[in-house]
């Protein structure tokens, strides 16, 4: 194993999200976005976009669903037109999945994370071993569904019993329950800290923390407070055939490069290098573009 730390790229990059198939940025501006989600058109805020939309309004109007925000960050209510199914299948390449209306403005998946489903995939389908991921904070499932269908072994890990119930269905949807995929419903922190016990190993790691969660018996996790140890004890998950370490973060304060100085830091001794940045949907006119969150991947 290489003495160096790993090299952190001297400019950010940007990981962009284009629509397929199933999914569109179709329009946005006056802090919202317009997006279509397999037969539906869908009208979320998104403050970041301060321009002016390109549609005309009637487009907008003819949404089939808006979702109305409060005042309490991700909170709201969804409003339809006509009766849309409460879920619907939707596919990125081999990975299918169910998409509903939940009552924190999503729908059950992220779609600008197509962008890391993309590396990841290509990252795994060029080892020459089946590499063991771990995929943690990974909600219903759609990363380690890629991650599976590229032949990796992975770990999902999830506090949400609720979430590991719809991630299950996703890799029924899709057709890969016969693959090595382990389904654990548990705080993240506790459960990489047991694995760090035992001496687990891993070639990869996806990490997706929230901004503030809580787990099945009432931990709190804050992000600023607790990614530091969290970072640090997924390092010592990592294998000496390791290949890659993804940490995404959605919270306003922080930023790719905090993200780069972290797991450089954390990854000191390996060697290889840290990519950093921002990932974006672009609309499909390909005018525009929203930056949604931050990224840092280390890969050997």
């Amino acid at each position: 194993m290489s003495a160096a730390r790993p090299k952190i790229a001297p400019a950010p990059g940007v990981m962009r999200t284009t629509a397929w198939d199933d999914y569109a940025l179709l329009d946005s501006g006056d802090g919202r976005k317009l997006e279509r989600y397999g037969p539906y058109k869908v009208v979320r805020p998104e403050p970041q976009c301060l321009w002016s939309p390109r549609l005309p309004a009637q487009v907008w109007d003819a949404a089939d669903a808006v979702f109305d925000p409060t005042d309490e960050e991700d909170a709201g209510r969804w409003r339809f037109q006509g009766k849309p199914k409460e879920t619907w299948p939707m596919a990125w390449r081999q990975a299918r999945f169910n998409a509903r209306f939940t009552a924190f403005r999503h729908l059950a998946f992220f779609p600008e994370q197509a962008a890391n489903w993309d590396w990841l995939e290509t990252r795994i389908r060029s080892l020459s071993e089946q590499p063991r991921v771990l995929n943690l904070f990974g909600y219903t499932g759609v990363a380690s569904l890629v991650c599976a269908a590229a032949g990796a072994a992975v770990t999902h890990v999830d506090a949400s019993k609720k979430a590991i119930g719809w991630a299950r269905e996703n890799a029924e949807l899709s057709g890969l329950t016969d693959r090595p995929i382990r389904w654990i419903c548990e705080d993240a922190r506790r459960y990489v800290q047991r694995e760090v016990r035992r001496g687990s190993q891993y070639e990869g790691v996806i990490l997706d923390p929230p901004k503030y969660g809580r787990g099945p018996t009432g931990e709190v996790w804050r992000l600023f407070e607790d990614l530091p140890e969290l970072s640090a004890l997924c390092a010592q998950l990592l294998s000496d055939k390791a290949s890659f370490l993804i940490l995404n973060a959605y919270a306003a304060r922080i930023s790719g490069a905090a993200l780069a100085g972290l797991i450089a830091d954390r990854l000191d001794g390996r060697g290889g290098t840290v990519e950093w940045g921002e990932l974006a949907l672009s609309e499909d006119s390909g005018e525009r573009e929203i930056g949604l969150s931050f990224y840092a991947r280390w890969s050997a």
